[in-house]
C-alpha cells in the first residue's frame, strides 16, 4: 500500500466518522430557534430565522438522534374528527326529517280539514233555508 492508498483510506475514515457539529450549532442558534419555527414579527416586519429551514431540520434530526430533547417545535393541535360536508346534504336531511314528522300528523290534519269542510257545508245550507 503506497502513500496515495493510505491517504485515501484515512480520508474515507475521516468522512465516515464525521460528526455534524450540532452542539456548537445549537448554542449558536439557540436564541433564533426560540423565536419561532419559520420566523417572527419584529417592529411590524416579518423576519425569517437566521438559520434556513433545511439546516434547522438537519439540526433537529441530529439533536434527536443524539437522544437530546428538542424544545423548539410548535405544539400540535388536536385533530378534527368532524367531517365537513355539503350544505345541500344537511338541508336535504332536515327536510326529510321534517317531512317524516308531518306525515305522522297527516291523519289529524285530514280529519281537521274534513271537519272544516263539513262545517262550511252546514253553514251554506243554513243560509239557504
Amino acid at each position: 500500500m503506497g502513500m496515495a492508498g493510505k491517504a485515501a483510506s484515512s480520508v474515507a475514515k475521516a468522512a465516515g466518522e464525521y460528526q455534524y457539529p450540532w452542539r456548537e450549532k445549537l448554542t449558536k442558534y439557540k436564541d433564533e430557534l426560540a423565536k419561532g419555527v419559520w420566523g417572527y414579527w419584529e417592529l411590524g416586519a416579518w423576519k425569517p430565522l437566521g438559520i434556513s429551514a433545511r439546516r434547522r431540520a438537519r439540526l433537529r434530526k441530529e439533536v434527536l438522534l443524539a437522544g437530546e430533547d428538542w424544545p423548539y417545535d410548535p405544539e400540535r393541535k388536536e385533530m378534527k374528527t368532524r367531517r365537513k360536508g355539503h350544505k345541500c346534504d344537511k338541508i336535504a336531511a332536515e327536510k326529510r326529517e321534517n317531512t317524516a314528522r308531518l306525515m305522522e300528523k297527516m291523519p289529524d290534519m285530514l280529519l281537521d280539514y274534513k271537519k272544516r269542510r263539513w262545517e262550511k257545508k252546514m253553514k251554506e245550507e243554513d243560509k239557504g233555508k
